[in-house]
């Protein structure tokens, strides 16, 4: 099957997973960042901290950005354990953050048994510049390995850096969606024919640039919003050379 849809709690969904079912992590979790000082960090819900004006949709708001950092460390370390079990034994992780949760995000990827391998930057051109100051334009993906990596299993040669905006307009349907160009370009990582897990779904960009690269998709989200327009445009992506009975949409009755 291309992909599996999970619309619930990740840590529940996660749980119900086989060991060893997928070969790359690639994810954008919440990262309780945004925001000057640790109160505006803790108190503001992601639509007050992310979106700006030039969205022409309605953004939803998701949960989980009001964790402080220790709790996001916690967090984060708990559903990377669980990560690592699901992957297979060479599989990689890609996960997102910002400058400020850059240090937890790598000491909770190793606390949670990953092999650390090292931080690529997405550079996003249109970041607003400020006066006085270095623009802040751009985030981080912390990458790791579950162990060794067999390079002759999955020969390719990716760059380190990636220069792409965020969609803007109509085209963003979430508040901290990623774009599509850049995905496709992470999912190399894993092996033709495998499988990326992306447990913070979201709009489903990931999923999206796993199936166009032709990977399969794992892919779990908690905001039913966020989860039916996944859900729409994986199907889209697929659609070009695949039936819909070849799909499995898990509902909130398989969380």
């Amino acid at each position: 099957m291309p992909f599996s849809l999970h619309q619930g709690d990740a840590l529940s969904v996660l749980a119900g997973l086989p060991d060893g079912c997928v070969d790359s992590v690639i994810t954008d979790p919440p990262y309780n960042s945004g925001g000057r000082t640790a109160k505006e960090r803790t108190t503001r819900s992601a639509k007050q901290k992310y979106t700006s004006a030039d969205s022409k949709n309605d953004l939803a708001d998701f949960t989980g950005e009001n964790m402080d950092q220790r709790s996001y460390s916690f967090w984060l370390t708990q559903i990377m354990t669980e990560a690592h079990r699901l992957t297979k034994t060479g599989g990689t992780a890609l996960l997102f953050t910002d400058w400020r949760q850059l240090p937890t995000t790598t000491d909770a990827i190793q606390a949670a048994g990953w092999l650390w391998r090292g931080v690529l930057a997405w550079h996003k051109p249109q970041a607003r510049p400020q006066k006085g100051r270095f623009t802040q334009n751009c985030e981080f993906i912390v990458w790791a390995s579950k162990g060794a990596i067999d390079g002759s299993r999955n020969p390719v040669y990716l760059p380190g850096l990636y220069s792409a905006s965020q969609p803007s307009g109509a085209k963003r349907q979430h508040i901290t969606q990623k774009p599509v160009e850049v995905m496709r370009e992470l999912v190399k990582i894993s092996p033709e024919g495998g499988t990326v897990l992306d447990f913070c779904a979201g709009s489903g960009s990931t999923g999206v640039a796993a199936l166009l690269e032709g990977r399969d998709f794992i892919g779990v989200e908690k905001t039913e919003h966020y989860a039916s327009i996944a859900e729409q445009r994986l199907l889209q992506a697929a659609q070009h050379s695949l039936s819909r009975e070849d799909f499995v949409l898990a509902g909130p009755g398989d969380r």
